[in-house]
């Protein structure tokens, strides 16, 4: 079997350039890399955004998701040709569970009291307090870079919180998660549970919730394991 091409899923409030060293890191190692927009309007919409890309894949696909791009992968990664699933201070949610429900089993973050809620057509988006991102989401991250991070959001539709995941692709693939110890977006105890219950490989890193950008060699690392176990 080939090597699986690597697609990275970023979540709320960051962008696929949240990946960068993560993607210089691995296209080093000569593994070829994908990095998608994700609309961040609704799970099931998402989902099956990324699922379209993966179809689009000639060959197999390790899906990475970040925070709310856990998700994202848990329901995309339905797709014949995902290998395997990684998350990276992500939510593993069970099929028919919604990501408040699953936050809803444990003491709320920091984050709770930062969300910014701004009307658009047709809904309401959700972002972090400008002045509070760097603390709440990069506290481990240049804060020169913290700050650019902080204006320059990408919004979840508030929505997409009560939507039910229809599929939980860890039942099926094999899964390795990275817990965010210092996380103070999510609670890092969500992150233990979920991957806990999908049989996850585990790894911790003290790092805040940016832990792709704070520490990219671990997560870099993490990645290249499952690749290695799943090709």
């Amino acid at each position: 079997m080939p090597q699986p091409t690597v697609v990275l899923v970023h979540g709320a409030f960051a962008d696929a350039a949240s990946f960068a060293p993560v993607v210089s890191e691995l296209l080093s190692s000569g593994v070829t890399v994908r990095v998608p927009a994700v609309p961040n309007r609704s799970l099931i919409g998402d989902a099956e955004y990324i699922a379209s890309v993966v179809r689009a894949i000639d060959g197999p696909v390790l899906l990475v998701g970040h925070s709310y791009g856990g998700a994202v992968i848990t329901v995309a990664g339905a797709e014949e040709n995902v290998v395997g699933l990684v998350y990276l201070a992500g939510y593993a949610l069970e099929e028919g569970e919604s990501l408040a429900e699953l936050q809803g089993r444990f003491p709320d973050s920091p984050l709770a009291t930062a969300l910014v809620q701004t009307p658009y057509p047709g809904g309401v988006d959700i972002t972090v307090d400008v002045e509070r991102f760097p603390s709440i989401f990069a506290a481990d991250v240049d804060p020169e870079v913290a700050k650019v991070l902080a204006v320059g959001q990408r919004p979840l539709a508030y929505a997409a919180f009560g939507e039910a995941a229809p599929a939980a692709a860890w039942k099926t693939r094999p899964s390795w998660g990275v817990v965010s110890s210092s996380d103070t977006t999510i609670n890092p105890d969500v992150e233990r549970f979920g991957y806990e219950r999908a049989g996850a490989t585990v790894t911790e890193i003290d790092s805040s919730h940016l832990v792709m950008l704070a520490h990219p060699k671990e997560v870099a690392d993490v990645i290249r394991t499952a690749l290695a176990a799943v090709g």
